[in-house]
């Protein structure tokens, strides 16, 4: 169990909020109840069965099931995590995973390299590709699945990641211009003042986007692809055990919004037939790169 000491700035900072006050408690309530420092009743990506593995970065499986026509089966399952980092951590944390390529619009896996202790074949990173953006401040789903079909092709044998960032914010459809990004989508809702209707709008709009994508890519890739996510949003409802009103993805936060999430199975064609080998290169990343990414994206580092 992780235990948690706050210091008296820290304590000081809960009396003045009590919403944040109740944040804390709910997060110790779930860290009570699960002993592995993360969600440890969510899914084991890498004991799953799958030829390509597609992630939707904080999508819900309601707003998935409602809006998405892949082709294929859908069920619910329940994540390891409630936000990236925590994702990465849960999953990659000591593995050596040298039948894998991961080509990624997220900078989680690199932001959290210096004590992950986790190898891939090839990361594929995104995130230093603004020139391909276009108007876009964050990697359009187009760029990721353009790379992912160029790594299926470079590496056949070679089970694949896709991490596409949508639907998380910033939101890249019409609504999305209503807000002002701040460094968690919480503040980005309050300061912008946008509804709860505008919000699900930009969230949906984004996700629609994205299945667009994904739709392209399972007609092209082989074998099996699972669609799913490393965790979901909360769009104005309330944490449990105790009610307070969110927006976003708390980390240690395990309410249904944010752990349930979609496992989307497409078979097309034959199986891939996988090899592992170790990386051919040192996993190279640029610290600062990183950190500008990650406040793009809602992130305070």
């Amino acid at each position: 169990m992780n235990s948690q000491m706050y210091s008296l700035d820290q304590v000081r900072k809960g009396l003045a909020d009590p919403g944040m006050a109740l944040q804390e408690l709910n997060r110790w309530y779930y860290a009570v109840r699960n002993d592995g420092g993360y969600h440890d009743q969510g899914v084991d990506l890498f004991s799953a069965d799958w030829d390509t593995l597609v992630i939707l970065d904080a999508c819900r499986y309601d707003e998935f099931a409602a809006r998405s026509d892949l082709p294929g089966t859908l069920e619910k399952r329940r994540s390891r995590a409630s936000m990236t980092h925590e994702w990465v951590r849960a999953n990659f944390q000591g593995k050596r995973l040298h039948d894998v390529v991961y080509v990624s619009a997220s900078g989680r896996f690199l932001h959290a390299q210096q004590n992950l202790d986790a190898e891939v074949h090839e990361f594929v990173s995104l995130i230093d590709q603004s020139e391909a953006y276009g108007e876009a401040k964050v990697c359009p789903p187009q760029v990721v699945t353009e790379r992912a079909l160029e790594a299926a092709r470079e590496h056949p044998n070679k089970r694949l990641i896709v991490h596409y960032l949508q639907p998380h914010m910033p939101y890249l459809g019409p609504s999305g211009d209503a807000f002002e990004y701040h460094s968690s989508l919480d503040k980005s809702v309050r300061r912008s003042g946008v509804s709860d209707e505008t919000l699900r709008q930009a969230y949906r709009e984004n996700l629609d986007m994205v299945l667009d994508d994904v739709s392209e890519l399972l007609e092209q890739l082989q074998g099996k692809t699972a669609v799913t996510s490393d965790h979901g949003e909360l769009l104005g409802e309330r944490e449990r055990p105790f009610p307070v009103r969110r927006y976003g993805h708390p980390a240690g936060i395990y309410v249904p919004e944010l752990v349930e999430v979609p496992w989307h199975v497409y078979t097309n064609g034959d199986r891939k037939e996988i090899v592992a080998e170790p990386p051919e290169s040192e996993l190279e990343y640029d610290e600062e790169a990183i950190k500008d990414h990650l406040k793009d994206i809602g992130y305070a580092v």
